[in-house]
C-alpha cells in the first residue's frame, strides 16, 4: 500500500503532502481545489507519459514522491533490485511477510524532462510502469469507457478465472505461436517459389565457379607476395648475389668468412678464459655467416629457375581469385560459401517435400491448437456463470435491483488471447434483453457495473491498492450509499482511495481527508487535512449542502455517519517521511 504521498508544483498544488495508509481513503474538496490531481500524481508514480503542462505555472518542476509499503521479497522486491534500488525493510526481514519502505519519486520539468527514482537510485520510466502492474489499480472515467471494450471485458473475465483461465491461456497462447510460425514458413516458401528457385541457380554457378578454381586459404597473400619477388627478380637477384659475395666470395677476394675465420684463429691458440670465451662467439659468427651463405645461394637458384612463364602463370591465378572475391567480397567468405553452398542448395532443392512435410506438421499443430482453444473456452465459460451471477449480486446490493449481468463467451477468430469473444451484457430492467454494456449501460451505471466487477474479481485476484477518481459520477441517493458500502467492504482486502464529491461515500471512509483551496489558489501542506470529528461532520454537511455551518445539513451528515459506522483501521502517527 502508499503510505504517504507528496507533491510539489503540480497542477494547481503547490505543496501538499497526503497521509494515506490503510484501509478506505475518501478524498473531498471543492472543485478546482486538486482532487484530480492526486490521481495525476499518483500516475506519474507509476510511470503514466508525463505532459509539461501539468507543470504548476510559475514553477520550474513538478515533483511526486510517495512512500511504499512492500514485501521485501517476491515480484516487486525483484524488480527494484533489478533497478539497483533498496527496501527499506523493518521487522524480522527472515520471515516471507517481512515488509519494508519503498521510496519512489518522480520530477517533471516545464520543458518537459521527467526524472524517477525507485529505492534510492534513478531509474527509467518503465520500472515505475512495471511497479504499477504489481501495485495499483486505478479506475476514473477513461477506465469506465475502457470497460466498454472487448479486450477489457476479456481481460476482467481472465482476472476473475485466475490460475486455471492463466494455465489454459499460457498452453494455447504457445499452441497458436507454433502454429502461426508453421502457418507463416509455408506461405514464405509458396511465395517466393521463384525467387528460391532463382537463389538456386545463382548458387550453383557461383559454386560451379569456386570449384573450378579451388582456392586455398591465404593463397591470394601467398601469390601477391610471390608476385612482387617475380617481379624484382633482377633486382633481388643483384642484391642476393653481392651480399652472398660479402660473406663467402667465389672469386677468392677477402669476405666475412674469411674474416672470421682468421680472427678465430688468431684467438685459438690462446689459454686466457676471456680470450677462450671471445673465440667461441667468434666461431659462433662464423657458423651462421655458413648458413646465411647457403641460404642466399638456395635464393639465387629460386631466382634462376623462376622467370617470366611463371610471372605470367601466378598474375593468371591471381586473376581467378580477384575474380571470386569481387563476386563474393574476400577470400574468406568465398571459403564459406564454398563451404556453406551445398547445405542451402539441398534446402533450395527440398522445397517441394519440405512444403509437404511443414503442411503436416500444421496440420497436427492445428489440432493440438484446437484441442488448447477448446481447452481455455470451457475454463472460461464455467468463469464467465460464476462471475456474471457474482457480479449481478453485486448489483442488487449498489441500488441496481432488478439488474442482470451476464458474461458471455462466443466462438471468435483465432488470436493470440483465445478464440473466444467474451461481452459483458447487462438487462438493467425486468424483461430487458441482455445487451453490451457498451450499448445499454448508462454512465452511473457503468459505474457500478465497474465498482462491481472489482469487487467480485478482488476475491479471487486481489490487489494492494484500487484508486477511484469519482466512480461516484452520475449516481445519488441510495445508490451512492451502497457505492461506499462496497468500496469499505473492497477496503478489507485492499487499500482503497477514491476522489470523490459525494458525502454518501466519503462517510464510509476510515481515513478522510479534504483538499482546501488558499485565498490565492495554492494548494499547501496545511491545507490538506485528515478529517475527524466537528471537522468531518463540517465537510460532509458542504458536500450535501454546499454549507458547512447548515444545521439541517450537520443532522443529515450526523446520520450518515452513524449508518456507515466504517470498520476502524488505526493509522500510527509516524515521523514525517518527508
Amino acid at each position: 500500500m502508499i503510505e504517504e504521498m507528496r507533491m510539489q508544483g503540480l497542477g494547481v498544488i503547490d505543496d501538499a503532502v497526503l497521509p494515506l495508509g490503510p484501509g478506505f481513503t475518501a478524498i473531498t474538496g471543492e472543485t478546482g481545489a486538486g482532487k484530480t490531481m492526486v490521481v495525476t500524481g499518483l500516475g506519474l508514480l507509476l510511470g503514466q507519459r508525463a505532459d509539461s503542462g501539468a507543470v504548476r505555472a510559475g514553477a520550474s518542476q513538478a515533483s511526486v514522491a510517495g512512500v511504499w509499503i512492500v514485501p521485501t521479497r517476491g515480484p516487486i522486491a525483484d524488480i527494484v533490485t533489478d533497478a539497483g534500488g533498496e527496501i527499506e525493510g523493518f521487522g524480522s526481514a527472515d520471515s516471507d511477510a517481512a515488509q519494508g519502505e519503498l521510496y519512489v519519486s518522480r520530477t517533471l520539468s516545464a520543458e518537459g524532462r521527467s526524472r524517477a527514482s525507485v529505492g534510492g537510485r534513478a531509474a527509467p520510466a518503465g520500472v515505475l510502469s512495471a511497479l504499477a502492474d504489481e501495485l495499483v489499480v486505478v479506475h476514473g472515467q477513461s477506465e469506465q469507457l475502457r470497460l466498454r471494450s472487448a479486450a477489457a471485458q476479456r481481460d476482467a473475465l481472465d482476472r476473475f478465472g485466475g490460475a486455471p483461465v492463466a494455465r489454459a491461456l499460457e498452453s494455447y497462447t504457445a499452441a497458436f505461436t507454433r502454429w502461426r510460425e508453421l502457418d507463416a514458413e509455408i506461405t514464405d516458401l509458396a511465395e517466393n517459389r521463384d525467387r528460391r528457385a532463382e537463389e538456386a541457380g545463382q548458387l550453383r554457378e557461383a559454386l560451379a565457379l569456386i570449384e573450378a578454381t579451388a582456392p586455398e586459404d591465404g593463397e591470394d597473400i601467398v601469390l601477391a607476395e610471390r608476385a612482387e619477388r617475380l617481379a624484382n627478380a633482377e633486382e633481388l637477384r643483384l642484391a642476393a648475389s653481392l651480399a652472398r659475395n660479402a660473406i663467402s666470395s667465389e672469386e677468392g677476394e677477402p669476405d666475412a668468412s674469411v674474416l672470421v675465420a682468421e680472427a678465430r684463429r688468431q684467438l685459438d691458440r690462446l689459454t686466457d678464459p676471456e680470450l677462450v670465451e671471445i673465440a667461441e662467439g667468434i666461431a659462433d659468427v662464423g657458423y651462421r655467416l655458413e648458413d646465411l651463405s647457403v641460404r642466399l645461394s638456395a635464393y639465387l637458384a629460386d631466382l634462376d629457375e623462376s622467370g617470366p612463364h611463371e610471372l605470367a602463370a601466378v598474375e593468371e591465378r591471381r586473376a581467378a581469385l580477384t575474380t571470386l572475391i569481387r563476386a563474393h567480397g574476400s577470400l574468406d567468405e568465398t571459403l564459406a560459401l564454398w563451404r556453406s553452398a551445398p547445405t542451402r542448395l539441398a534446402e533450395l532443392d527440398d522445397d517441394g517435400d519440405r512444403i509437404e512435410r511443414l503442411q503436416a506438421e500444421r496440420d497436427a499443430a492445428r489440432a493440438e491448437l484446437d484441442e488448447a482453444a477448446s481447452a481455455l473456452t470451457a475454463v472460461r465459460a464455467e468463469a464467465a456463470e460464476r462471475l456474471g451471477a457474482a457480479v449481478t449480486a453485486e448489483l442488487h446490493a449498489l441500488a441496481m435491483p432488478d439488474a442482470r449481468l451476464e458474461v458471455a463467451v462466443r466462438d471468435g477468430t483465432a488470436s493470440t488471447h483465445g478464440r473466444d469473444d467474451v461481452a459483458i451484457l447487462l438487462a438493467p430492467h425486468p424483461g430487458a434483453e441482455p445487451r453490451s454494456v457498451a450499448k445499454s449501460a448508462s454512465g452511473g451505471e457503468l459505474s457500478r457495473v465497474m465498482l462491481a466487477i472489482e469487487v467480485v474479481i478482488a476475491g479471487t485476484d486481489p490487489v494492494p491498492t484500487f484508486v477511484f477518481d469519482e466512480v461516484d459520477a452520475g449516481i445519488g441517493g441510495a445508490a451512492a450509499i451502497e457505492v461506499g458500502r462496497r468500496l469499505a467492504r473492497l477496503a478489507e482486502s485492499s487499500q482503497v482511495i477514491a476522489v470523490t464529491h459525494l458525502a454518501q461515500v466519503a462517510a464510509f471512509a476510515s481515513n478522510h481527508l479534504s483538499v482546501v483551496k488558499s485565498n490565492d489558489g495554492a494548494v499547501t501542506a496545511s491545507n490538506v487535512r485528515r478529517l475527524s470529528g466537528n471537522d468531518r461532520e463540517a465537510e460532509m454537511a458542504r458536500l450535501l449542502s454546499g454549507l458547512a455551518d447548515s444545521d439541517a445539513a450537520l443532522t443529515h451528515a450526523r446520520e450518515l455517519l452513524s449508518l456507515a459506522v466504517p470498520p476502524t483501521v488505526r493509522i500510527e502517527a509516524r515521523d514525517e517521511l518527508f
